[in-house]
Formats: C-alpha cells, structure tokens, sequence
C-alpha cells in the first residue's frame, strides 16, 4: 500500500503565497509522475501542474492559469513533491490534491495514488 500526504493549506490574502507539500510512503520501488490536482466548489478536478521523473530533475507541465506564478518540483530521494504557489488568485482557491503514479515494491505494478487533499482559501 501507498499513502500520499499532503500539507502546507491555509489561508492566505490574494497576491500572496503559500507552499504545499506531498510525501509519499509505503511499498514504493519508483514513482513516476508526481503532480498536483484542485477542485473547487461546483467544479470538476484539474491538473495543476505536473512533473516527470528524472535524474535532473524532471520535466514539468502547469495550467495555462498558473503558469508564471506555480512552481513544482520533487526530490526522488525523500519521495517529495512540493508545489511552490506566488501571486495567489481568489479564483486558486479550491481543494488541492497530490497525485502520484507508483511502481509497487512487491507486485511491480503501476497504480495511481492520491492524497486526502488540502484546503487552499485566497481571500481579503
């Protein structure tokens, strides 16, 4: 079994920042992608931002709406991703979720993981 645990929510005044964080722990021989996920109130979940395993560092893909101002990055020793959020919108304010695509350490098989989520309010 594999759990994601994500932190770093909060509430935070529009312009300003916040960064959540994921760890990954459980039966884990490698981890693909890692990314992260919000769904806001009424609204489907959409990607956030994603990025790639790989030696140097991976390569990453955002949203149209928070290129420029999120940031994600990993470390595959510590099994972390962390999305480094600035200039924060009202309309950022949702449920964001990690989400991880694990190769078991026992079966060997690839499944997709997620977290339980966190609240991320941007208002005055």
């Amino acid at each position: 079994q594999v759990h994601l645990v994500e932190s770093g929510g909060g509430l935070v005044q529009p312009g300003g920042s916040l960064r959540l964080s994921c760890a990954a722990s459980g039966s884990i021989l490698s981890i693909n992608n890692m990314g992260w996920y919000r769904q806001a109130p009424g609204k489907q979940r959409e990607l956030v931002a994603v990025i790639t395993s790989g030696v140097s560092g991976g390569r990453t893909n955002y949203a149209d709406s928070v290129k420029g101002r999120f940031t994600i990055s990993r470390d595959n020793a510590k099994n972390t991703a962390t999305l480094q959020m600035n200039s924060l919108k009202p309309e950022d304010t949702a449920v964001y979720y990690c989400n991880a695509v694990v190769r078991s350490a026992m079966t060997t098989y690839l499944n997709k993981y997620w977290g339980q989520g966190t609240q991320v309010t941007v208002s005055s």
